[in-house]
């Protein structure tokens, strides 16, 4: 597997906030944590009701690759990401911890924080 590639196509899912093709990057058991989701949630369709709410409710965010380390498992990519249009809302840098069964993402666990003009 092209571990680039296919962080750069599930990036890029993020920022067209296609629930469907997001979707479709996870394994069916998946696990998912993020900042608002810290305990985590399990399966494909409670991330796909999340999502629909998250995307619903954010102004355009677009995520750029920044770095993807192999692990054993998976990976690990950090990236930047502009909200708002032109980032006029401010920019986030994070980290994904992703661990691959099957092709498919069935754990991921998401760090961010805010980035400064000076960052």
């Amino acid at each position: 597997m092209d571990i680039e590639r296919f962080n750069a196509d599930w990036l890029q899912a993020w920022t067209d906030k296609d629930v469907d093709r997001l979707v479709a990057f996870y394994s069916p058991n998946t696990v998912y944590k993020d900042p608002q989701t810290a305990h985590g949630l399990t399966g494909r369709e409670a991330l796909r009701g999340y999502l629909e709410t998250l995307f619903g409710s954010t102004p355009p965010m677009v995520y750029t690759p920044d770095t993807t380390w192999h692990i054993d498992g998976g990976f690990c990519g950090r990236w930047t990401c502009d909200i708002g249009e032109g980032g006029k809302e401010g920019r986030i840098r994070g980290f994904d911890l992703v661990l691959l069964e099957h092709g498919l993402i069935a754990h991921n666990e998401v760090y961010v924080h805010s980035l400064t003009d000076a960052s």
